[in-house]
């Protein structure tokens, strides 16, 4: 880890991220709410990638309740964009799972990570399904509301249940055979539209497998890390490369590691 940043200095920035999630998200989920689906303004910025007022409310009270309690911090939003920075930067999802959120589906959240020097220290993710907040700091376990969660001990492919991701950035036809070539081996499958609360699901134990071929880095660090340190295993490019250009993110239950080693041979991770 930097230097400039020791245990009290991310705990400190994990405590304040949390608090923020929470209530963003919260408030986040009132204006959906109450207000008409008229008022809520969509702009295609492109394929499944929508923008509402709720995107840039959320945005811009994330930066603002992060960034005035640790002003030297960086921030990269999926909206308002931004680079990381030498020291840490924040990595921000508002809404991930802005489609379902439209439509009043409650599986979104918000999502944001603290990463220092190519490593994600901080995961943060609001849950709406829930109202929970799970978070997890580097090394010290993964939580829900303060209360350790573990990946499921799954063995039996027969018992996995399966959560798998797609844009229409990637080929559906891979999607329909890696759908297949699962279903065969007797496995559950679904596809939720989230990818950050798509891996708290596999931090709790509720799922056994998140793939997904081509996220964003806000999508995806802090499940990420959530997962990994609920003993979960999790593969995925270098954060650098995630930060430009986004990538692939495999979580799986470690009991299982023989079924997925195959969805690691088709990513070369």
């Amino acid at each position: 880890m930097n230097s400039a940043f020791d245990a009290a200095t991310i705990r400190a920035r994990a405590e304040v991220a949390m608090s923020v999630a929470l209530e963003v998200g919260r408030e986040t989920a009132r204006f959906r709410r109450d207000s008409d689906p008229g008022t809520l303004t969509v702009e295609n910025k492109g394929l499944q990638d929508f923008v509402t007022i709720a995107d840039r409310k959320a945005e811009q009270a994330i930066h603002e309740g992060l960034l005035s309690r640790f002003p030297d911090d960086s921030f990269m939003g999926e909206e308002s964009g931004g680079r990381s920075g030498k020291g840490g930067t924040w990595v921000v999802d508002p809404i991930d799972g802005t489609t379902n959120y439209i439509r009043g589906f409650r599986h979104w959240g918000v999502s944001i990570a603290f990463v220092v020097g190519g490593k994600v220290e901080i995961g943060v993710v609001y849950d709406a399904a829930g109202d929970k907040v799970f978070h997890a700091v580097r090394g010290g376990g993964a939580f829900k509301e303060g209360i350790p969660v573990h990946a499921a001990a799954t063995v039996d492919p027969a018992n996995a249940l399966v959560i798998l991701g797609h844009s229409r950035k990637t080929s559906f036809d891979d999607y329909l055979a890696l759908s297949k070539r699962l279903h065969e081996r007797g496995m559950d499958y679904r596809r939720m539209g989230a990818a950050a609360i798509d891996l708290v699901r596999v931090a709790e134990g509720a799922a056994d497998l998140y793939y997904e071929r081509q996220l964003n880095a806000w999508d995806m660090l802090a499940g990420a890390l959530i997962a990994e340190e609920a003993g979960a295993m999790v593969a995925m490019p270098p954060v650098d490369r995630l930060l430009a250009q986004g990538g692939p993110v495999i979580a799986y239950s470690p009991g299982l590691a023989g079924e997925f080693a195959f969805i690691l041979d088709i990513e070369g991770l």
